[in-house]
């Protein structure tokens, strides 16, 4: 998966929040994007203001007590995996749905 910089995540949240172009239409000028990587930038940016678009390094190994307790939380409150991750602090709400899927399967 490409990375992008904090500083383009940026450019393309504030054309988005202008209201000048869709999701759809937004990934479509930027042809390397998905209206749904957009679509999470703005969520993020919402939420959590330009800290949300920084690039993180990969996290070290999370315990299985905290992949619990995030499912828990997602669990009892109804909230997608991306909330989810934004209230953890976890960079890829497709983590949170990989976490689900290994303990349903146990």
């Amino acid at each position: 998966m490409k990375k992008f910089s904090a500083e383009f995540k940026l450019k393309v949240v504030k054309e988005y929040l202008e209201g000048s172009l869709s999701y759809m239409r937004l990934a479509k000028k930027y042809d390397s994007l998905s209206d749904e990587s957009i679509k999470n930038w703005v969520k993020y940016y919402q939420k959590l203001g330009v800290e949300g678009l920084k690039v993180k390094p990969q996290s070290s190994a999370y315990s299985v007590q905290f992949k619990m307790d995030v499912l828990h939380f997602m669990k009892q409150s109804g909230s997608s995996s991306l909330d989810t991750a934004i209230a953890f602090g976890i960079t890829s709400p497709a983590l949170i749905w990989r976490w689900n899927k290994t303990f349903q399967e146990k």
